[in-house]
């Protein structure tokens, strides 16, 4: 009966805790705090799960050098200033961002991942950023 009741109270104790946690202004809000307690994790698990799960195994644009010019011109003016060019320090934007941009021509970048991974990170965005290329496919 114990272990019942203990059980109870810990389904009900643990969400209510957690709510006022939340809603009495102790969690971190702002882009200097620190995540909340396995939020990095967790976002990151459910990120890399919904690409696993979603991404086109083949990519419906072509590898072309056409192709490969006209993203560059787009990555520079829409992507750069957040995520980076080669060789040019993090911008004031970047650094003020939360969650921060990876720069992804500093180390593990894009070049790294599946092209239907890259395809679904910029057709697909991600929630609480500004990254999103196209609102429709």
């Amino acid at each position: 009966m114990k272990f019942i009741a203990g059980l109870v109270v810990g389904i009900i104790l643990v969400p209510v805790l957690v709510y006022f946690y939340l809603t009495g202004g102790s969690a971190p809000v702002a882009t200097t705090d620190s995540d909340m307690p396995f939020e990095s994790f967790l976002a990151r698990k459910a990120q890399n799960a919904r690409i696993e799960k979603e991404m086109p195994k083949n990519v419906p644009i072509q590898p072309t050098e056409a192709n490969y010019l006209a993203g560059a011109e787009l990555y520079k003016q829409h992507c750069a200033v957040c995520h980076g060019l080669p060789l040019e320090p993090k911008t004031a934007i970047a650094t003020g961002m939360y969650p921060h941009p990876p720069q992804l021509f500093q180390g593990k970048g894009v070049t790294d991942d599946e092209a239907g991974e890259t395809y679904w990170k910029i057709f697909n965005g991600f929630r609480l950023t500004a990254c999103r290329v196209s609102a429709s496919r």
